[in-house]
């Protein structure tokens, strides 16, 4: 299992703020059930929902669209642009998790193993070792020393021949978007092999006024240098970063941005070659004698000497809705539906949607970092309504985000549950999920998206990860969001 500091850690590389806009139309003060005021659910605000003054007050530009509907019936109770197209962002990622549970069940698992092509004497490979991925992007250091230490541990000393890597479970690609910085970590690589989400952690120190740079793959327990991947000083002040891709990923970083020291996650470009590097690292260190490694296209017949698996497919989609790891959306999504190209994989999702849900999304993606993607407030909330209703939702591996007060602040000793999942880009926010009152209360499902894709798309790329004005916009949007939940707590639940 993964530790949570190591998810943490993994996340360190950066969080992505990317983005939408159209024309906004009216929203209808809320009705009491039965003519009557309804009393409402604990720690919600009292009285109507006024959305139009809360979003004139939210100054975001753009479009805001929101549904929210009767859980149990289905029945829409308020809307707003509800069939407005929108970037998701994140909330794509719920998605993602429904087609994955369906294409491969919730107690799928993903494989890493060695195998030997031939005979094992004398601790000997009498063949080649093959480290052979199976898409699986939670794989971390510490798993990764523990299986060579099972290995050596069994007796395993080296091989005759050669030691192969084959990552052809899933496509290799560079990044998930184009779109985005080249060195933010957020925007992962990915292989049929990966590990530690794809990034290398880089550390600086400045001593006798010289610096002082290294790399590796850091786990709790084990810390292998990384040799395939430099990182150099160089006297400037902008860019920040610059990269050369190659057989050593050079990287530079401006000085000026340094400090004394520190320390950050670089993204990994060819995670087949890292997770080769780290494997043969390690193994050398419990003694077992690897040549190089070399990258295979077809995966050699082989016995299996060793081997890690992930967790189920639900604690691994848990993790992924909680800490929104990009790579593990991209890998589960891949796996599920087969194809070698994640716009052809995002098209299979969204006619996935379609026939069982009845709901048209355009996605191009599984994690909804691309800015291309689009779904509507009524097609996402009609799908989650749908899915738990039917015995197959995400309820159970929702994080509970909190009811929210005017401030954005989570309403403490409140009973109501908020069930959700957000997405965050640059000038785009969304959350979509249950609110789920005490009994006797009535559980609502929601979607609300904003978004002004015209100062997104206005970013020059290399400035995406922080562009100016972006946090306080997604402060308000997330406050918004509370604000509309704690009303509709208050008038429907």
């Amino acid at each position: 299992m993964i530790s949570r500091r190591m998810m943490l850690a993994g996340l360190l590389a950066g969080a992505a703020f990317p983005a939408v806009a159209e024309v906004m139309d009216s929203s209808p003060r809320p009705v009491t059930r039965g003519g009557k005021s309804a009393a409402p659910a604990p720690g919600a605000a009292r009285g109507p929902v006024d959305a139009e003054a809360l979003i004139e007050k939210a100054r975001l530009g753009g479009s805001v669209a929101f549904v929210v509907m009767d859980a149990r019936t289905g029945a829409v109770l308020e809307s707003r642009a509800p069939t407005l197209p929108m970037p998701p962002a994140s909330v794509a990622k719920t998605v993602t998790s429904l087609f994955a549970l369906e294409k491969l069940g919730p107690s799928h698992r993903f494989a890493t193993r060695v195998l030997a092509t031939g005979p094992v004497q004398g601790g000997v490979v009498q063949g080649d070792l093959v480290l052979a991925g199976g898409g699986d992007p939670t794989l971390q250091t510490d798993q990764l020393g523990d299986l060579v230490a099972r290995l050596a541990k069994a007796g395993l000393k080296g091989a005759t021949g050669r030691f192969l890597y084959w990552e052809g479970a899933l496509p290799t690609l560079r990044g998930i978007a184009a779109d985005q910085p080249e060195h933010v970590g957020y925007n992962a690589a990915i292989s049929g092999l990966n590990l530690n989400f794809n990034r290398a952690y880089f550390e600086w120190k400045k001593v006798d006024g010289q610096w002082r740079t290294t790399v590796d793959a850091r786990g709790e327990r084990f810390v292998p240098a990384v040799g395939m991947v430099r990182v150099d000083v160089a006297e400037r002040d902008a860019p920040l970063f610059t990269y050369a891709p190659g057989r050593v990923e050079a990287w530079t970083v401006a000085s000026a941005a340094l400090g004394k020291g520190g320390s950050r996650w670089l993204p990994v470009r060819d995670p087949g070659a890292y997770v080769a590097e780290v494997f043969r690292t390690l193994a050398r260190a419990q003694g077992i004698r690897l040549e190089p490694g070399e990258r295979v296209a077809a995966l050699p017949a082989g016995a299996e000497l060793g081997r890690v698996d992930s967790a189920p497919l639900t604690e691994v989609l848990r993790d992924m809705l909680r800490f929104s790891t990009n790579l593990t959306a991209e890998c589960v999504g891949l796996t599920a539906s087969g194809l070698t190209t994640l716009e052809a994989s995002g098209r299979a999702m969204s006619d996935w949607v379609a026939a069982r849900f009845g709901v048209r999304f355009d996605l191009h993606d599984h994690s909804g970092l691309g800015g291309q993607s689009r779904v509507t407030a009524a097609g996402m909330a009609q799908m989650l309504q749908q899915a738990e209703a039917g015995g197959r939702g995400l309820k159970a591996i929702l994080r509970d985000v909190g009811l929210k007060d005017d401030k954005g602040e989570v309403i403490k000793g409140s009973k109501v549950k908020v069930l959700a999942k957000s997405g965050t880009l640059n000038f785009v926010s969304g959350l979509a999920g249950h609110v789920v009152p005490p009994a006797p209360g009535r559980e609502l499902v929601f979607a609300i998206f904003t978004g002004d894709p015209g100062r997104r798309d206005a970013v020059p790329v290399a400035l995406r990860e922080e562009p100016e004005g972006g946090k306080a916009w997604t402060t308000r949007a997330r406050r918004l969001q509370g604000q509309l939940i704690n009303r509709w707590a208050g008038a429907y639940a």
